[in-house]
């Protein structure tokens, strides 16, 4: 934890509980927006224009919430225009740290060994933990954004004309619709997941396993018969789900004890994954073996740090290789 600037303590996957003893994220720390213009976006203050070459990603591919605005960098073109670091998968007593892991890279920008120092060189006293994903401007030395919702929203419609125009991950149309199955995705599947993994009592933890496994059963039926989660058309729900589906065989099914059904049991969801896969770009932000390292280095669930083997997962032969390159 950073407190007041100073790392104090070892990382900690769980910061707080509720009163079933049940694991609560923590709010993000930046707000900020970028926009067109630079006039100020939803939260926070102006001044961040959308420019080629001016802002910087930083992300672990193990995490779903840093693959979110991975995935949103490549659907929207803006590979040349955003650059990344890729910390690696291992979490240390310090958290995220940058390397040379394959598939991970150092800092170019500011020459961190750990991402708690971009935090603390944004906010010199800050209190809270480094998470990825984190949105730097290279012109002000700060934070733009360390929250994945709010970073997929402005790669999908903040840059302007630097970004492409094939997916608007966020219609206008369709906007109060999507907002309401976040809504629900997020509480019960994105993070229920981890309200299951982190869980200290057993209420907490079955009360999260039901709410993880309604959310897919839920999923399933609505999945039938359609391409994507509103039917022929991707929006940024549809990466949200993918990001969590992704890694739910190879890790939440065994380490975080989601372990009633496989999402290969799930004919409509496996189906939503492939073809989600299947989009030029999106299986180069998949990395197996950063997803398999990472969690399982977490001690509190793993206290010996043995990666295991498997399992062998059926959608690895549509990740063609990527999943050892940096995304």
């Amino acid at each position: 934890m950073l407190v007041n600037g100073k790392w104090t303590a070892d990382w900690q996957p769980v910061q707080a509980k509720d009163a079933k003893g049940g694991f609560v994220r923590q709010t993000s720390s930046f707000r900020h927006w970028i926009t067109p213009d630079g006039n100020p976006g939803p939260t926070g203050e102006g001044g961040f224009k959308a420019e080629t070459g001016r802002y910087h990603l930083y992300v672990a591919l193990i995490c779903p919430w840093a693959s979110r605005t991975l995935i949103a960098r490549r659907l929207k073109g803006l590979e040349d225009a955003i650059s990344i670091s890729v910390v690696e998968p291992t979490l240390t007593d310090q958290g995220w740290r940058f390397g040379d892991y394959p598939g991970s890279n150092r800092d170019p920008l500011n020459g961190a060994t750990y991402l708690h120092e971009i935090y603390t060189k944004a906010d010199p006293v800050i209190s809270g933990r480094a998470t990825v994903p984190v949105l730097w401007d290279k012109q002000r030395q700060t934070i733009v954004n360390n929250e994945s919702a709010d970073i997929v929203r402005m790669l999908n419609a903040g840059f302007g004309a630097l970004a492409n125009d094939e997916f608007d991950l966020y219609p206008e149309a369709l906007r109060t619709e999507i907002d309401a199955l976040n809504d629900r995705i997020y509480p019960r599947l994105n993070n229920g997941v981890y309200r299951a993994g982190f869980a200290t009592t057993q209420e907490a933890y079955e009360e999260a396993f039901r709410d993880v496994f309604g959310m897919l059963d839920e999923l399933e039926e609505r999945l039938d018969g359609k391409a994507f989660l509103f039917g022929d058309r991707l929006t940024e729900t549809d990466i949200r789900l993918f990001v969590t589906l992704v890694r739910f065989d190879a890790t939440y099914h065994g380490l975080f004890k989601c372990n009633l059904r496989r999402i290969a049991d799930y004919p409509n969801l496996s189906a939503h994954l492939e073809r989600m896969l299947a989009i030029p770009g999106i299986a180069g932000t998949v990395n197996i073996d950063h997803i398999k390292r990472g969690y399982y280095s977490i001690k509190s669930l793993n206290p010996t740090g043995i990666v295991p083997v498997g399992p062998i997962v059926g959608f690895e032969r549509l990740l063609g290789g990527s999943e050892r390159k940096t995304a």
